[in-house]
């Protein structure tokens, strides 16, 4: 059965889910320093920056030889001459050659005359593409000019004399360029597109001149009349030949259009792409070069010529794939921007990420990256290309990304361009692929380290882990440590971002609801028992997962074989510790790839945290005390390690076992050994550090409540030791120590020793300097002073004048709800306080006032509501449990 804190721990936990990190009120952070007492927290590992760019880090798990070079050499000769254009399975059917004989009619006008080609229709003139419209704009602000320029008088002539002679034809003019139509009844091929240049490229314009009827060549006009046309049905009876006829004049038109527009790419191309190209061939100056590269991409793009339909693709990248050779860092970003801009595929592409990722390799490239937008070319190559055709081209592109993550300058670029969401859904595409087929893609790991490196650089953005959380990324990620477990490189890097994510406490309890990453974790452990770099961060983690969440601790501890690998962990590490500890001369040789002695005990360390976490539960709590398995490591750690040698190491086993010792069960090994313990604490009490005597001090409390500990107690003088502590000017200290002197009063023979101490002087100044601010402390020293004070006659005869007289005002101004809570606290602290002065100081407080003011002998115990005089302590005075957080 619960007691009263662990329900209002389980309730806690019910009800913390907030959708992000908000502050801790006032009420809080006292409300969990006194049921923990004090929360020893621990770091998150440590991870060193690597020195050089590198696709992976020197402690990778990847012989030289079973991975992709970082380093490599390219050229031009590397990029292949022609790169294929996509094919697409639309087929054109042929065209019908076969003539076919006029029928003969007797009549003297042929009823089924060649069908006459319609004139192109004014909206297809329009659907000319619009970047063609652009072509002369962007013409405008260039230096292209006509062969020859005509004086303004002249060329206004040939104009007009040209719109004369146009009779019908029809006419549009785009930016200065007319663009004439020939007689609707030719055919393109002998009346081909003309163009006439008005001298300007200044504005856009897209004008088109159709004559009306009368403008029309006269047989045109005539067969338009409607009252001189023949019905269709009596003049063309044949009606599959009528409808071939329209088709072929409807494809006719298409091809008309297609036509125009392929000679528009042609005039855009020899006046505006193929004199950069000239200038990038002959040009020497480099930062020339770049401006030119510039100026053809924004010509490009203004041309509607980028992607891989574009005819001439191959001519233009044979050029910028000469250029390499080059060997500019600036020039090269400048060309790959191209290229990959112009959709290439294949080896060409890998070799332009390769190119991309051999630059992003120097630092200090890094601003010239973010200068030309380098990054949405090489997240664009994740969003649409294939994947499984192309991972190597995937993993060279990653490596660039995942250098730029590491630099906080690109972090909020990448967030805001949806790295997170485009990473992720390549590692659901990996796995839906092992998940089908069984099979892994070529070089998918590979691909993975450089991939959940990136996202381990994202995660400490706030926006990064609220789309994480928001698109179920963290289920996804445990697949991945799943199906790759033999991957060492992908599950550190994984349990990296877990490690990140688990500091905060929404995602700690995103990550505990998915009830499959406990057995994931514990095969981990398994696997991996002496590879220190990866189980720290897994026991880093569970310590997160068990810190706050009573349903994690069940959980986990339901796994099978979930302690049992903990404590095989332990005694792996305990033993590596030991060893470290040896001296060489005494030990023999030093083992050949020995571990520093820290990277041990961080281990340790963690591990101890998950202990004492798990304790808290009481299902948990109660199976590890009576488990030798469980105590002993703990009392072993305690025996060799002092806590100037490892001071977080000692103190997260003190604290397992003061969570331990909170349980008065059947065959508890803490309370056979209590004794040893109460031995190994005193040199934690002599120390010079005050959170180890603080430790020391708290499983004191618990272990005080046993008659052979009070004897040890005073045997040993460690109850002036706690009289002393009164005077620390510390409230959890003076809260612990108060704890254990109010055991010691349940024995009557023990109580005159605390009056001769200066216990009575020190307790009273306890309660005057922190009673207005703790209502729990000030409850404390009333149940001392009460079991103190049992039996008098008169309250001189216990306390003395003064300091009766110095109890009375306090206790009567104490009882005072105006004067006890007045105070300048904000109104959700007020509340707390509240709470407590009512439940748990107002009841002693009062029942010793009244003992003071009318003593009577035969009074032995308090009435109800207040405990009774012989209270004895439980964990942590008063079932407080410390929870081990991280920092």
């Amino acid at each position: 059965m619960l007691s009263p804190n662990d329900k209002k721990l389980e309730k806690l936990d019910l009800l913390y889910r907030p959708s992000m990190a908000k502050p801790k009120t006032s009420a809080e952070i006292i409300s969990e320093a006194r049921n923990a007492l004090r929360t020893v927290r621990t770091q998150r590992p440590f991870t060193p920056q690597e020195d050089q760019r590198k696709l992976f880090e020197p402690a990778s798990s990847r012989t030289l030889e079973n991975r992709p070079p970082s380093s490599f050499s390219l050229h031009a000769s590397s990029f292949e001459s022609s790169d294929p254009r996509p094919i697409y399975g639309t087929h054109l059917s042929p065209l019908e050659l076969k003539p076919k004989a006029p029928a003969s009619f007797t009549t003297k006008e042929d009823p089924c005359l060649p069908f006459p080609r319609p004139p192109v229709d004014p909206v297809k003139i329009r659907r000319v593409s619009s970047a063609r419209v652009r072509f002369f704009r962007a013409a405008s602000q260039g230096p292209l000019l006509p062969d020859r320029t005509l004086p303004p008088t002249e060329r206004k002539k040939t104009v007009e004399s040209k719109e004369r002679g146009l009779m019908g034809n029809s006419l549009v003019k785009i930016s200065g360029t007319y663009l004439i139509e020939s007689n609707p009844t030719g055919h393109l091929k002998s009346h081909p597109l003309q163009l006439t240049y008005d001298g300007g490229f200044n504005e856009i314009k897209e004008q088109e001149m159709f004559k009306d009827a009368t403008a029309l060549p006269s047989h045109l006009r005539s067969r338009g009349d409607q009252g001189k046309r023949r019905p269709r049905a009596s003049s063309c009876p044949n009606s599959p030949d009528l409808s071939r006829l329209e088709t072929k004049a409807v494809s006719n038109a298409n091809l008309q259009e297609k036509d125009t527009e392929t000679d528009i790419d042609d005039i855009f191309w020899n006046t505006r792409i193929v004199p950069i190209l000239n200038e990038l061939e002959k040009e020497e100056n480099v930062e020339m070069v770049c401006a030119a590269c510039t100026q053809l991409h924004h010509a490009l793009k203004e041309g509607n010529m980028l992607g891989n339909k574009f005819k001439r693709r191959n001519i233009l990248l044979k050029t910028l794939y000469k250029l390499v050779d080059v060997g500019s860092d600036p020039l090269s970003l400048k060309l790959a921007k191209i290229i990959l801009a112009l959709k290439v595929s294949r080896k060409n592409l890998l070799n332009v990420c390769k190119l991309i990722f051999k630059i992003s390799r120097s630092e200090k490239n890094d601003s010239l990256i973010q200068n030309d937008s380098i990054l949405e070319s090489l997240l664009e190559v994740l969003r649409s290309e294939d994947l499984h055709t192309n991972t190597e081209a995937f993993l060279y592109c990653m490596g660039a990304i995942k250098f730029l993550s590491g630099n906080p300058g690109f972090l909020n670029e990448m967030i805001s361009k949806d790295t997170v969401e485009i990473l992720m859904n390549l590692i659901k595409q990996i796995n839906e692929n092992s998940r089908k087929c069984g099979t892994y893609f070529p070089n998918s790991g590979h691909l993975l380290v450089q991939m959940t490196a990136t996202l381990r650089n994202l995660v400490d953005s706030p926006l990064a882990r609220r789309k994480l959380l928001s698109i179920s990324a963290l289920p996804q990620l445990c697949t991945v440590m799943g199906q790759y477990m033999d991957d060492k490189d992908v599950c550190t890097n994984i349990a990296r971002i877990f490690s990140k994510l688990t500091s905060y406490h929404v995602c700690c309890v995103a990550l505990a609801n998915y009830s499959r990453c406990y057995a994931l974790f514990l095969n981990l452990i398994n696997k991996y028992q002496k590879t220190q770099d990866l189980v720290v961060r897994i026991v880093f983690i569970l310590g997160n997962l068990t810190a706050k969440n009573n349903q994690a601790r069940e959980q986990f501890s339901k796994e099978k074989g979930s302690i049992p690998t903990l404590l095989a962990l332990f005694h792996t590490f305990y033993e590596l510790d030991l060893r470290s500890e040896k001296p060489v001369g005494e030990g023999g040789e030093p083992p050949k790839a020995q571990l520093p002695q820290a990277q041990v005990e961080d281990v340790l360390i963690k591990l101890t945290r998950v202990l004492a976490n798990l304790a808290i539960h009481p299902g948990v709590g109660q199976a590890m005390a009576t488990s030798p398995h469980v105590v002993g490591p703990l009392l072993a750690t305690l025996e060799y390690k002092s806590i100037d040698d490892c001071e977080e190491l000692v103190i997260n086993t003190t604290a397992t076992i003061n969570n331990l010792s909170y349980y008065q069960v059947k065959n508890s090994i803490i309370q056979d050994k209590k004794l040893y313990i109460a031995e190994l604490l005193l040199k934690l009490l002599m120390s010079n550090n005050m959170d180890g005597i603080l430790e020391a001090v708290r499983v004191f409390g618990n272990l005080s409540q046993d008659r052979d500990i009070c004897d040890f107690i005073v045997q040993k003088n460690v109850h002036k030791f706690m009289i002393a502590l009164l005077d620390a000017k510390h409230q959890d200290i003076c809260f612990s120590a108060c704890g254990v002197l109010l055991n010691l009063t349940v024995d009557k023979d023990k109580r005159v020793i605390l009056k001769e101490g200066g216990g009575i002087k020190k307790l009273m100044n306890c309660l005057r300097d922190f009673g207005p601010t703790d209502w729990q402390l000030a409850c404390l020293v009333c149940k001392t002073l009460w079991n103190l004070s049992e039996n008098i006659t008169h309250a001189s005869s216990c306390f003395g004048d003064e300091d009766t007289n110095t109890l009375l005002v306090l206790l009567s101004s104490f009882l005072d709800e105006d004067l006890a809570l007045d105070g300048s606290f904000d109104q959700d602290l007020k509340n707390y306080h509240k709470l407590h002065w009512e439940t748990e100081f107002k009841p002693v407080a009062q029942q010793l006032l009244n003992r003071l003011q009318c003593p009577h002998p035969s009074v032995e115990a308090l009435p109800a509501p207040a405990p009774p005089p012989t209270t004895v302590m439980q964990l942590n005075t008063g079932n407080r449990k410390s929870a081990l957080l991280p920092s």
